[in-house]
């Protein structure tokens, strides 16, 4: 992926920046992190959800015999079957969500979605599997829940943890925040987002700028 520049180069141009971006792009809101003295019973409606959900998106990513062109339609529609884009767009700006303005979240919104989905699919050899497996889920509060899952299969050697964070209830789940390896992304998104911005003396055009360039970048990358 092209470097675009001093003020990401700590954050975007990493490998740590890009796997945040591709899962932080199944985050949102600034939720915090579950506790455990919190831990009430199992949602079957939010680990179905997700077993589902999760799932399609995992196996569009991992299939061969669709084109790039399909694969990429299908998976932009798997993604807003499964995350709150929204909230995703909204949370990576941090506190500058409360400053930013019409034209420049007009310019901010389309830039990030390509950028992360042209980053998850470019990093597709590091995540692929072929099954994700729900383990269980822990209710923080009603329509607030933590799903655990396994990831194997693919070009893994060995299952990957995963938690998701949703949010809602019946038919109406989102994913608003990923663990992966003890982190959860989109808080780790958020601080690389707005610390380019405040690099950049709070200029959240910088932001824009970076994220087109990086986006070009890497499209079509595999």
């Amino acid at each position: 992926m092209t470097s675009p520049g001093k003020t990401m180069k700590n954050t975007l141009s990493t490998r740590r920046g890009a796997n945040a971006a591709l899962l932080a792009f199944f985050g949102a809101a600034a939720l915090g992190v579950a506790s455990p003295a919190l831990a009430q019973a199992r949602d079957p409606g939010a680990e179905a959800f997700v077993q589902a959900k999760a799932q399609r998106v995992i196996t569009v990513l991992a299939n061969k015999s669709m084109s790039d062109t399909q694969k990429k339609q299908i998976f932009h529609q798997a993604v807003d079957e499964l995350a709150d884009v929204p909230k995703i767009t909204n949370f990576v700006l941090g506190k500058y969500a409360r400053t930013i303005t019409p034209d420049q979240r007009a310019r901010f919104t389309p830039v990030f979605r390509t950028y992360a989905e042209n980053v998850y699919q470019s990093r597709i050899d590091d995540y692929r599997g072929e099954q994700l497996k729900v383990t269980g889920s822990v209710v923080r509060k009603p329509g607030d829940v933590i799903v655990n899952s396994v990831i194997s299969g693919g070009q893994l050697s060995q299952p990957v943890q995963v938690s998701w964070r949703v949010l809602g209830g019946g038919a109406s789940w989102k994913v608003v925040d990923m663990q992966f390896k003890g982190i959860w992304l989109a808080i780790t998104q958020q601080q690389d987002f707005v610390s380019t911005i405040d690099n950049a003396g709070g200029n959240i055009d910088v932001l824009i700028s970076q994220l087109q360039k990086s986006g070009s970048g890497s499209s079509g990358r595999r």
